[in-house]
């Protein structure tokens, strides 16, 4: 039963970050720029930084499937965990984005990570913002778990710090989940194998980073109970 309360966890954690950091940039869209692009990277950290303090205790709030890799490559995460939470991040995502198709309305993609400048660009760019979020991650969690008083204060600002820089290049992903969402049902798929590779790859560079830098303790938390 704990088991299964995760993956409803990380349902509900992934359903929130989407339905509310791509609604913001649909509404921004039809209202004319009124939330403007800092508004819409501080709804994203925000809401981050909600669902770690909702949900870690209870699954890790990782709502992000390069987080949960990245969890797994420390040996924090058992490897049976890792296709559950998948699974509940992914799925929360898309109906998150279908969610915000049937309230608002198909504008400005439902919020799609697009790129700006070429593909390359953006895969580097998203390569590097998660190890930076990544690396975050890792530091301050607890076993598997990011939880904590300051935890989503850290983890949502680096959200918000990444998307207010880099969102209009890349979209400032950093979640294959995130990404596949409003692509799917917003039928937009051209780029999306640009946001399911590049966030991974961020996240295992940034545990071997950590290893390097830290004692071994970085990736000597306990697994999840």
């Amino acid at each position: 039963m704990l088991r299964f309360k995760r993956y409803i966890a990380e349902f509900l954690g992934t359903f929130c970050m989407v339905f509310a950091g791509t609604a913001a940039i649909v509404v921004n869209d039809l209202s004319g720029g009124m939330v403007t692009h800092v508004g819409v990277a501080l709804v994203f950290g925000l809401i981050v930084a909600a669902a770690i303090y909702s949900f870690g205790d209870i699954s890790g709030a990782h709502i992000n499937p390069a987080v949960t890799l990245g969890f797994w490559i420390a040996r924090r995460l058992p490897g049976a965990e890792v296709l559950p939470y998948w699974a509940a991040q992914f799925l929360g995502a898309i109906t998150a984005s279908l969610c915000v198709w049937l309230v608002l309305g198909n504008h400005a993609d439902l919020g799609a990570t697009i790129p700006t400048g070429t593909a390359l660009q953006s895969f580097l760019m998203e390569v590097l913002l998660t190890f930076i979020l990544m690396l975050t991650i890792i530091s301050v969690a607890t076993g598997a778990k990011e939880k904590g008083i300051m935890t989503g204060v850290a983890v949502g600002g680096v959200v918000a710090l990444a998307a207010l820089f880099a969102g209009p290049i890349s979209g400032a992903s950093m979640n294959p989940a995130r990404s596949l969402g409003p692509a799917l049902i917003g039928a937009n798929m051209a780029e999306i194998w640009l946001y399911l590779s590049a966030p991974p790859l961020g996240a295992a560079v940034a545990i071997l980073a950590c290893r390097g830098i830290r004692e071994p303790g970085c990736c000597a938390g306990k697994c999840i109970a």
